[in-house]
């Protein structure tokens, strides 16, 4: 059986999309992005929580993660005044509607790309 055409992009549509994947993968590219987005799918945390749900990850790194997620809208930080103060951080509706496709790519990767030994 004959597989369907595949629409054809011209240069300026292809150039687009290359631009958006950048941008995507610049941000979600770096190491334990995906691992911070997934904790926080299952709800608010706060960051001591998160340390602790994120097996290996240094507090510098992830102060880092939540601060980018934060800056590009992936993720909302928000203060409750105390005492004690206390600081949550949750996805947003931008962040919650990422979690799809970082399953379909996690899934594909699986299925089509050679695993990756980072231990040796």
């Amino acid at each position: 059986m004959p597989r369907p055409a595949v629409p054809r992009l011209d240069g300026e549509a292809c150039a687009r999309s290359d631009a958006s994947l950048v941008r995507a993968f610049d941000v979600l590219g770096r190491r334990w992005t995906g691992v911070v987005l997934g904790t926080l799918s299952d709800g608010s945390a706060s960051f001591s929580e998160l340390a602790r749900a994120v097996e290996g990850i240094s507090d510098s790194v992830l102060a880092t993660r939540l601060g980018e997620l934060t800056e590009v809208g992936l993720v909302r930080r928000s203060v409750h005044e105390g005492p004690p103060l206390a600081v949550r951080y949750e996805l947003t509706d931008a962040g919650r509607a990422l979690l799809p496709g970082l399953e379909l790519i996690s899934r594909w990767a699986d299925e089509h790309l050679p695993a990756v030994d980072r231990n040796g």
